[in-house]
């Protein structure tokens, strides 16, 4: 063998050798890339945004079955929650989230009268000052009957009392989101603040027939 022939031989393994080098820094480089990338998304899913998407019609027409909505974590650790927030929660006892409205706050009393929603504060007259709940996001007013024979509901301190916006079709805290699961101290109709993932922010691809 002549000596060119083994430098030749030598300079292609060594080329070879290059390009295997090459190849595994662009093959470490694209997996950090991918975990650098699922480190930070999981994250945002964990402590800041979440995504979801509606399953059934009890918010309707506020959002739409199959809505895709993003939930936001992140701020409510900040601050407390407000009557009309729209929240997604896991209720106690149960293994599937929900999406609800808040209506009853801490220290109030939520009672049911001829198809509406009134409130009464109970830091102020014992109960007695209440008044008819304005709810513009209703499509029909005048629906929101008792179920599991229940009419008046209260509101213990650090809970609240959610409704879901299709009265009719909303399986809420007017039946602690079941059936015949009341029991004379049951508190599985309210829900804490631990029991919240956090507040609907944004809805993408939302039905556009529903705006005028």
């Amino acid at each position: 063998m002549h000596d060119n022939e083994i430098v030749d031989i030598i300079e292609n393994n060594e080329r070879k050798e290059r390009t295997l080098k090459s190849f595994l820094i662009d093959i470490f480089d694209i997996i950090a890339f991918l975990v650098f990338v699922l480190g930070i998304v999981l994250i945002i899913r964990i402590f800041l945004f979440n995504p979801f998407t509606v399953v059934g019609k009890s918010m309707d027409p506020t959002f739409k079955e199959s809505d895709f909505i993003v939930v936001n974590k992140f701020s409510p650790r900040f601050s407390d929650y407000q009557r009309g927030d729209i929240v997604v929660f896991l209720p106690p006892s149960r293994s599937i989230n929900y999406i609800k409205r808040i209506v009853g706050m801490p220290g109030e009393t939520v009672k049911l009268i001829d198809g509406y929603v009134y409130i009464c504060d109970n830091n102020d007259g014992g109960g007695e000052n209440c008044y008819k709940l304005d709810e513009p996001y209703l499509v029909n007013e005048g629906n929101t009957f008792a179920e599991c024979g229940i009419d008046e509901f209260e509101v213990s301190s650090g809970s609240y009392y959610v409704l879901g916006d299709n009265r009719q079709e909303s399986t809420d805290s007017r039946c602690c989101f079941g059936v015949g699961c009341f029991s004379d101290d049951s508190q599985d109709h309210l829900l804490t603040k631990e029991d919240i993932l956090g507040k609907v922010s944004i809805r993408i691809f939302p039905d556009f027939s529903t705006f005028n």
